[in-house]
């Protein structure tokens, strides 16, 4: 007699559960994605016990008949494909045919249905994959499924969950998640009764943030939507000056489905390139559209991973769509304004007239609630380029002598380098004083603005530094006396396996025996004085083991170590035209609101913030 059978089916569902089911979060996703393949519009979640004592979804979906209500919990049994092609287009959520059944396999599963309005329904009754009754019933459109007692028969599999605060996270995360997904679809989870997450489903994707992450953070998203010719993108990502310190908050959505793909999120960060600080990350909700067949979310046994077969395009896609959109905004931080200013009555209408569809979109809201969010769309919406006003200079600076002048611009001049893009967004500086030898502080037409001399500089020189590395023909500087640089075996090997890279960017690097490389040469305008500092940063880039350095990162590196060392330091005490040299070229750099490691370069008071803080206005 052979050794090999087939297993039964109950069995066969329990494994599946294994791959299926890893804990009530798992139920939860299952049986809310077939609620929305279901075309519902309301989708109720209610958890008791962190889901291991009961999960309970309700919506107003398709329903089904009583044959498809039996039909339902036989394994492989599916609404969603039909033959083999499809499964190269999937359109849906739920198409592998396993979650009932298998869900069924460890717990005790009540199913209620219906597909039509005013007709009997059909209520079913599985316990641990057994059938235990089938009944008509009455039941208004759609289904409702109440799972109880999950792994009830699989103990071994509840030592390895968490705390029910822990399972009850993992549930609202992916629901949140959802909602992202489907703005127009209503949403609703209570946990042990209370209200957690309520969305209105009115197809505003900002209403849906304001519910999950707040108001506060809502109004620091900024809209992002683009399209070419294989990819589509629309979404909301945080002001760079709101990060959070891991990538939680970064959702990713294809076709409809939340999905986790470090490609995206590489992009994603990529695009906030020198906009945030180390060790931050943005909050985001993109929205990505494809054809079917350009996606492949048949990787992962509970489809939270797909594989892009134009991955690279996509990722370019990202990432230059992010770029634009940031870069049109002026992301000079300012005060958290507690009460919202009232616009003018005119101001609203012309402003409601150019966004109808937000405009609507709050038309059911408290009118605070509306009042505040048409505040923030009107700062949003008023992005144009200061006019040139006359303002009354401080007499700093006024008694210095032509002579002394000319030497201190002509010198300003040569010690910092020159640009050619003008950010319209950045107003016309006029600086006022210093503050501790580290501070500018400058006004403009529309308030006070306190600038970081080191980090500004360091953002001139950066972009300064990243074109010269650029450049094809690259001037070198011959050393009378050659740098060395001594290294490890291991430190030695990697560098050997990267000389071209430093070849790129004028270094050329000759081994020189026991471990030890010389420098003959390197660029003309590396900062004087800082050259084996800023060569051993990029060595030691290397030999930290990045596989994926590349010229370009190698490039990167070099810009911001550059930038660093050349830039004036705090207590370095600056005249008034050293000020006004300084952040009249801090304007023409592409990206003025934050230094090479995301720290920010300006704050701004506006005028009446501090009329405000004065009393002035009330």
């Amino acid at each position: 007699m052979g050794i090999i059978h087939i297993l039964d089916d109950r069995l066969s569902n329990m494994i599946a559960a294994g791959e299926v089911v890893e804990r009530p979060a798992s139920v939860v996703k299952e049986l809310v994605e077939n609620s929305i393949d279901a075309k519902s519009t309301t989708i109720e979640v209610h958890i008791v016990e962190g889901g291991l004592g009961t999960i309970r979804i309700v919506d107003d979906g398709c329903g089904m008949t009583s044959d498809d209500c039996e039909a339902c919990f036989e394994r492989h049994a599916t609404s969603k494909l039909r033959r083999e092609r499809d499964l190269f287009h999937i359109s849906s959520l739920g198409f592998r045919g396993e979650a009932i059944p298998s869900i069924a396999s460890v717990a005790k599963v009540e199913l209620r249905s219906s597909h039509l309005a005013g007709e009997a329904g059909t209520r079913i009754v599985v316990e641990g994959g057994r059938r235990v009754s089938i009944d008509p019933v009455s039941q208004p459109k759609g289904t409702e499924i109440i799972v109880r007692e999950l792994f009830y028969n699989t103990p071994a599999r509840l030592k390895y969950l968490k705390s029910i605060q822990t399972e009850v996270g993992h549930i609202a995360d992916y629901l949140n998640r959802l909602a992202f997904a489907y703005p127009e679809i209503s949403f609703l989870l209570t946990v042990d009764g209370r209200t957690v997450l309520k969305t209105y489903g009115d197809g505003q994707l900002l209403h849906v943030i304001s519910s999950v992450y707040g108001m506060v953070i809502a109004k620091e998203m900024i809209p992002i939507e683009g399209q070419n010719l294989d990819f589509e993108v629309e979404g909301f990502v945080a002001n760079p000056q709101l990060t959070r310190a891991n990538r939680s908050y970064i959702s990713i959505l294809v076709n409809g489905r939340y999905i986790r793909n470090q490609a995206v999120i590489g992009a994603i960060l990529r695009a906030y390139h020198t906009l945030l600080p180390i060790n931050r990350f943005p909050i985001g909700i993109l929205q990505l559209k494809m054809d079917p067949a350009l996606v492949d979310v048949n990787v992962h046994p509970a489809k939270l991973e797909v594989r892009f077969s134009k991955e690279q395009e996509l990722m370019q896609f990202i990432e230059k769509e992010i770029a634009n959109v940031l870069q049109k905004q002026r992301l000079i931080p300012e005060p958290i304004r507690t009460t919202p200013k009232e616009p003018s009555t005119q101001t609203r209408i012309d402003w409601q007239s150019r966004n109808p569809n937000v405009s609507n979109a709050w038309k059911n809201e408290e009118p605070s609630v509306v009042r505040e969010y048409t505040t923030w769309f009107l700062d949003q919406a008023d992005t144009s380029a200061p006019e040139k006003v006359n303002v009354q200079l401080s007499e700093v600076g006024k008694n210095d002598q032509s002579e002394v002048k000319a030497i201190e611009t002509e010198r300003l001049e040569e010690s910092s380098p020159s640009s050619f893009v003008v950010d319209p967004s950045v107003p016309i500086f006029y600086p006022l004083a210093q503050l501790h030898g580290t501070y500018i502080l400058a006004q403009s037409e529309d308030g006070l603005y306190i600038i970081d001399q080191h980090a500004a500089q360091e953002r001139i020189w950066y972009e300064y530094f990243l074109g010269k590395l650029a450049e094809e023909k690259i001037e070198m500087q011959d050393l009378l006396i050659p740098l060395s640089i001594h290294l490890s075996l291991k430190e030695m090997n990697l560098v050997q396996e990267k000389l071209p890279l430093f070849k790129e960017i004028g270094l050329d690097l000759e081994e020189f025996g026991n471990q030890t490389f010389i420098i003959r040469s390197h660029p003309r305008w590396f900062v004087a004085g800082e050259e084996e500092a800023i060569i051993h940063e990029m060595v030691e880039m290397i030999v930290r083991g990045d596989e994926k350095i590349d010229t370009v990162k190698l490039r990167e590196k070099a810009a911001i170590t550059m930038s660093c060392k050349a830039a004036i330091k705090a207590n370095r005490h600056l005249n008034h035209l050293e000020m006004e040299a300084l952040l009249n070229k801090l304007r023409e750099t592409t990206s003025p609101y934050t230094c090479p490691h995301g720290r920010p370069i300006i704050i701004h008071f506006s005028t009446y913030e501090l009329e405000k803080m004065f009393k002035r206005v009330m």
